[in-house]
């Protein structure tokens, strides 16, 4: 029988997932951080705003629900850091490449700095807003359109300041520039969610159904904001985007664990076939948007980035690049049992147990089941960065121009 339509009632622990992707401020101060420079041929960035679920959240769900416990930032920052892994993000990554200081979660009111972008991603969020069985499952209320609303309001609030005349050393160190929202980068990461919720309590083919609102969704946040009741990035100036789509979530390791498929269900690399096809459709029809919206909004450049390939790739050659159990998890790992990592548990017979780490999260590609290990976020960072598996094959520093492999009737000014 499909796995999925055995276990579609998936445990209410699955809801690692959704909480799953602090205080950062400005880390190249703090921690010694030094950016990297940039080819004086790239792009250059003044600011990324980024959306997204807990696979880029810095700080969000940590600072307005719960703050993440060590181990967790324990690799890289040495303390928590409300990020969903051992170290740093892809965001992290992506900042660091160009030249920028990591994004401060904009619900964390604690030492935030904006003067570079802002970080509206939060853990568990979805592209659609939640129902009532959603919220009862732990997903974050802050959905997409929230994080647009809270972008609006972001550059509502920077106008004011100037038209106040706000001179002051902490407004001139932590405000974004009016000018800079329309020469940042928008990078956009979710989606995750929304299917895996759809797979803990429908059937495979009505999932499959509803993926056609999700991209649409997406599409539209992108491209205006009448339909779907929050002010369009492209309308106030946003021309620069750069759109992951979903990663294999039939890999993750708190997956296999609840649904506990067959050897049948299972694909070469030992990934649930059922999840990773629909992931795959999700990413076939957001590509579809993406392509459409290329050609109609000419004077935007829209990179699309191809997350499940290079993660996959990851996953299924992990050997060759130095990772160990490709579908095993670090943090929380009791013997075949994941627990919440972290966290306490009791077991079936009453031990009471901790999700502690494991030696060399390094050796890891799943930190807590749910979301990769610094090691991993960084070798798919350096690879998607580097244009390996993006639409069109460009690297992010050169994120800002039309491509070739784009009509090139109307191009950008070089930033």
């Amino acid at each position: 029988m499909d796995p999925v339509r055995k276990h579609w009632g998936l445990k209410r622990s699955v809801e690692a997932v959704a909480v799953g992707v602090v205080l950062v401020g400005v880390l190249t101060v703090f921690l010694g951080l030094r950016p990297q420079k940039i080819h004086s041929s790239g792009c250059h960035f003044p600011a990324i705003y980024n959306f997204g679920d807990s696979n880029s959240d810095t700080g969000a769900l940590s600072a307005v629900f719960y703050r993440l416990p060590s181990p967790y930032g324990n690799t890289f920052f040495g303390k928590p850091s409300g990020r969903f892994s051992d170290g740093r993000l892809m965001i992290d990554f992506i900042a660091q490449k160009l030249g920028l200081p990591f994004l401060s979660a904009y619900l964390d009111s604690v030492g935030a700095n904006f003067r570079h972008g802002a970080n509206f991603a939060t853990g568990g969020s979805t592209i659609l807003p939640l129902d009532g069985r959603m919220f009862e499952g732990r997903f974050s209320p802050i959905s997409l359109d929230i994080q647009f609303r809270q972008f609006s309001q972001l550059k509502a609030r920077v106008k004011e300041v100037v038209l106040s005349q706000d001179n002051s050393p902490y407004v001139s160190a932590t405000i974004p520039r009016p000018e800079d929202f329309s020469k940042a980068l928008y990078t956009v990461d979710i989606g995750q969610n929304d299917i895996h919720a759809g797979l803990r309590w429908k059937m495979v083919d009505q999932v499959l159904a509803s993926i056609s609102d999700m991209t649409a969704k997406l599409a539209l946040t992108i491209e205006h904001n009448e339909i779907v009741v929050l002010q369009q990035l492209y309308q106030q100036g946003g021309r620069i985007f750069w759109i992951h789509n979903t990663g294999p979530l039939g890999c993750l390791p708190l997956v296999l664990a609840h649904t506990q498929p067959e050897p049948s269900d299972l694909d070469q690399s030992g990934c649930l076939k059922s999840y990773n096809e629909v992931a795959q459709e999700f990413n076939r029809q957001l590509k579809e948007k993406v392509l459409d919206l290329r050609a109609k909004l000419s004077d935007a450049v829209l990179t699309y980035v191809d997350i499940y390939t290079a993660k996959y790739t990851l996953i299924s050659e992990a050997e060759k690049y130095g990772f160990i159990d490709p579908v095993g998890q670090c943090c929380g790992r009791q013997g075949d049992s994941p627990h919440h990592c972290g966290l306490n548990a009791t077991t079936a017979n009453g031990t009471e147990v901790f999700g502690g780490s494991c030696s060399n999260p390094s050796k890891y590609i799943s930190w807590d089941s749910v979301h990769y290990s610094d090691a991993a976020n960084e070798w798919v960072a350096k690879r998607v960065i580097e244009g390996s598996f993006s639409d069109p094959p460009v690297s992010i520093t050169d994120a800002c121009r039309k491509h070739p492999y784009f009509d090139s009737s109307q191009k950008l000014p070089v930033l």
